[in-house]
């Protein structure tokens, strides 16, 4: 019998529109002789199921289910692809975990700390993975530019400590570049970090399970031509994109290394996309992302092509690991 999917997409932060776009893609290429799957729109002003016809069906909050010309439309999974506030941070999926629905991604306590720039680094840090060095700021904090900059130097990079898309990073060339930085960065968010400029190769790596295994896939080299992979360039076209990574081969199996330790570590399931530079041969952590872009152009999707994996089988087999 073929079960009820909800594919969740918005959000209430800066990405609804991506994440729209990410769940759209997943719902034309779920396997229907398999799944029946609905959009679930979740958005401040409404959560809604969607029909073919884009009628909304709003959902009860008290079990996540909705009537349809009468009849209750019940769940077997979520297909998360809410980027950001509240499907990446562990929001949706504490409530998922509460009234015990099944979901695709890991669970909540891991998308919390996933989500939290400065906690995921604090915990990689002491499993021996390398970073930049990082300074911390919560909204308030007296900022002293020159003890920043005798700390990380310059340039360096200004994010937001929960958000993603990069929305609100920023690089700083000048003092009053980090002050500017800081302002744009705690538009997104009220905790901030400035990372250290590392001099490299940018590469991005999905780790996944697949078919009841943790699988790494090919290597994504980001050549952005903006100054950094800012959103213009992961979005806009102004970045290339190139799978396999023009990297030696003992640069890509530390690179394999550290992701699928980095994957282990942090007791990660579902999908996962992590961001490395490397210095001199020696990959560096950025950050992970745990509900990574979906559409056909995103570096997870041309990832699992490079690995054989269609895009129908990218998302069936997150169905069936969580329902196992």
């Amino acid at each position: 019998m073929k079960k009820n999917i909800a594919i969740v997409m918005g959000g209430f932060s800066s990405e609804v529109n991506i994440s729209l776009k990410s769940g759209s893609v997943v719902y034309q290429h779920l396997n229907r002789e398999k799944f029946t799957p609905f959009r679930v729109h979740i958005l401040k002003e409404k959560w809604v199921a969607l029909d073919d016809k884009e009628t909304e069906y709003p959902i009860d909050k008290n079990n996540f289910s909705f009537l349809m010309n009468g009849k209750p439309i019940i769940f077997e999974c979520v297909f998360n692809a809410i980027h950001g506030n509240p499907g990446e941070n562990g929001v949706l999926l504490a409530y998922f975990s509460l009234i015990g629905i099944k979901h695709t991604s890991a669970p909540y306590y891991q998308m919390a700390l996933t989500f939290n720039k400065r906690d995921t680094l604090s915990v990689v840090k002491e499993y021996g993975v390398k970073t930049a060095i990082s300074v911390y700021l919560n909204k308030g904090d007296v900022v002293n530019t020159d003890e920043i900059i005798a700390k990380v130097g310059l340039p360096c990079f200004i994010k937001p400590n929960n958000a993603g898309s990069s929305y609100g990073i920023s690089k700083a060339y000048t003092k009053e570049e980090i002050l500017i930085g800081i302002e744009v960065a705690y538009k997104e968010d009220a905790a901030i970090l400035i990372e250290s400029f590392l001099d490299g190769t940018e590469v991005s790596v999905g780790v996944i399970q697949y078919k009841g295994a943790t699988k790494v896939l090919p290597i994504t080299e980001i050549v952005s031509e903006n100054d950094f992979f800012d959103y213009e360039a992961k979005y806009e076209g102004k970045s290339h994109e190139i799978t396999p990574a023009r990297i030696s081969s003992e640069e890509q199996l530390k690179v394999e290394a550290i992701a699928e330790k980095v994957y282990k570590v942090l007791n990660m399931s579902g999908f996962s996309r992590s961001e490395y530079i490397l210095v001199n041969g020696e990959p560096h952590f950025l950050e992970i992302n745990t509900v990574p872009g979906l559409t056909e152009a995103s570096i997870l999707p041309q990832q699992a092509q490079a690995a054989g994996i269609s895009l129908a089988e990218l998302f069936e087999s997150a169905i069936e690991s969580a329902l196992l």
